[in-house]
């Protein structure tokens, strides 16, 4: 858990995309709920030129990765045409040799990967570039079927929107889920796509989900404590059992019942976090029956305990 104030620099490079370098900007931006502030910074103070017609006047130099704890990379065009000049190359390794974590959104892989630190590890980014990006790399395992990679102290993610995961991701980790849930409302983005679901690859026959599904999910998250199957969420959505459980598991990247899982480890998070309840009384509160249950899925979707989470995570009393 990170405490005080986490300094995170965006590192804006020639090409890059207006709406990669945009998300980490404002989802960590500076506000009274949130323990951030944000240094956006080019390989040297001034214009950097920008992908899509755009360009950014940016006043500081590498010397905001020297003092960041968070160093993003946003995605630019061309990643795969030549690498970073071998100043940001160096900047990046010594903020990594620091402690620094770096933080890839798309394309920006290309450059972290060029640091080296990538290799032997799973990384990924936009699926248009995956297999460009192993080609270039072939020490890299890259995986073109995760919203984004988390491999400790880097980090990688898919395309654009998936940068927004990556962003919640990391505000879940270092503050938790309340905080991250908080930070999705403003945004109005979803408080959790695990990095686990398959990017949204281009498909021959196209299979739009509708309403239907978006309806589902909200009466399911409204009934949490309830003995939830499949069956039941078909018929709410008004389809056949095997075409919501395909078609969910399209759309989520989990089937029916593992995203109602992860729901109710989330509210339990949540519980955790912002209540005195008990163990036992959290368990039937989500859904999950008994204590024992709760720590059973909490530590094989967290890695921990309630009670050692609750420890990390607890918002003090007033």
């Amino acid at each position: 858990m990170t405490r005080g104030i986490h300094r995170v620099a965006v590192l804006v490079l020639e090409g890059a995309k207006p709406l990669d370098v945009g998300i980490p900007a404002q989802v960590f931006t500076h506000r009274s709920s949130m323990p951030y502030e944000v240094h956006v910074c080019g390989a040297a103070a001034g214009l950097v030129t920008g992908g899509d017609g755009l360009a950014y006047h940016v006043a500081q130099g590498l010397e905001a990765i020297a003092s960041a704890d968070t160093v993003f990379i946003p995605g630019y065009r061309e990643p795969a045409r030549e690498d970073p000049p071998p100043a940001v190359v160096e900047a990046l390794i010594a903020a990594h040799e620091r402690g620094a974590r770096l933080a890839a959104i798309s394309t920006g892989a290309f450059a972290l990967a060029a640091t080296g630190l990538l290799d032997g590890r799973r990384a990924t980014t936009h699926w248009h570039y995956t297999k460009v990006l192993q080609a270039k790399h072939p020490r890299i395992r890259v995986d073109e079927n995760v919203l984004f990679v988390d491999e400790g102290s880097v980090l990688t993610s898919a395309g654009a929107a998936s940068g927004v995961d990556l962003c919640l991701h990391l505000v879940r980790r270092d503050h938790g889920v309340a905080l991250s849930n908080q930070v999705a409302r403003r945004l109005v983005a979803a408080p959790y796509r695990s990095g686990g679901q398959a990017q949204f690859v281009p498909r021959s026959v196209p299979e739009p989900l509708g309403e239907f599904f978006a309806a589902t999910r909200h009466w399911a998250l409204e009934r949490l404590e309830t003995p939830l199957t499949v069956a039941e969420l078909a018929r709410h959505a008004r389809v056949s059992t095997r075409t919501f459980s395909r078609r969910f598991l399209d759309d989520t990247g989990y089937t029916p019942m593992q995203w109602i899982l992860r729901a109710r480890i989330d509210f339990a998070r949540e519980l955790l976090e912002r209540s005195d309840l008990g163990v036992e009384q959290i368990a039937a509160r989500v859904g999950l029956g008994t204590g024992a249950n709760l720590r059973l899925h909490f530590h094989r979707v967290l890695g921990t305990s309630p009670s050692e989470y609750r420890h990390t995570f607890a918002q003090p009393a007033a």
